[in-house]
């Protein structure tokens, strides 16, 4: 269902590697990294270090890192790594700035970071869900730890964002419902879910943008 509009995130799509990461060379370091999926979408020829969180990685995910580590004392000698890549991650610590202080001192002068974070979202991985920021929040952040932000890309077209909003609201809801209206909620649900993920996406294609509404955000950013 999951690649089909009945499906409440059709319109976010599958996971998209950032712009650019397959320009990554020498060593490379994943935190949060999961499954390892981005790993298929480096060069062959990098030196790739998965890293995960024990808590969530292990225990919520079954991750298989090369380490397992807070991503807030990165256990990784000052300017080790040519890139560092973090995707929506930075919304689960308790410390985000200094996740992004420990991402720039592992990065070497003239090294690259991508990291991505959703804007409007539901909490997802509870009680792991701590804050959102915006573009501008996102930007302030990364220049504190002294990176300097070279690009920021929207993850979705304003009306496909809100369209992936109603979605969910309409599923969480559902499944959130007393057992005995399922056999109602749900088919109502089926086909509110289609109907909005094909008029967003439909509208998306025919209606101007808006840059200040997006499902999230991804930054490339270089260490000076």
């Amino acid at each position: 269902m999951a690649r089909t509009p009945f499906h409440p995130q059709w319109l976010l799509g599958g996971r998209k590697p950032p712009r650019g990461i397959e320009t990554a060379a020498g060593r490379v370091l994943d935190v949060g990294s999961g499954d390892r999926w981005i790993q298929a979408h480096l060069p062959a020829q990098v030196d790739y270090i998965a890293l995960d969180y024990p808590l969530t990685g292990r225990d919520l995910y079954h991750a298989k890192p090369d380490v397992f580590a807070d991503a807030a004392h990165l256990p990784f000698a000052d300017g080790v790594f040519d890139a560092v890549i973090c995707l929506e991650v930075i919304e689960h610590v308790r410390e985000p700035q200094r996740v992004l202080d420990e991402i720039a001192r592992v990065l070497r002068p003239g090294g690259v970071a991508w990291l991505s974070m959703p804007f409007l979202y539901p909490i997802h991985d509870a009680p792991h869900d701590y804050q959102r920021f915006t573009e501008h929040g996102l930007r302030r952040s990364v220049q504190n730890s002294n990176l300097v932000v070279k690009k920021i890309d929207r993850e979705l077209h304003a009306l496909r964002a809100a369209g992936l909003l109603a979605c969910l609201g309409l599923a969480g809801a559902a499944q959130a419902a007393p057992r005995w209206q399922w056999p109602v909620l749900l088919p109502l649900t089926a086909l509110a879910v289609l109907a909005i993920n094909l008029g967003s996406w439909l509208m998306s294609v025919l209606w101007p943008d808006w840059s200040a509404l997006t499902a999230g955000y991804v930054v490339k950013a270089v260490k000076p």
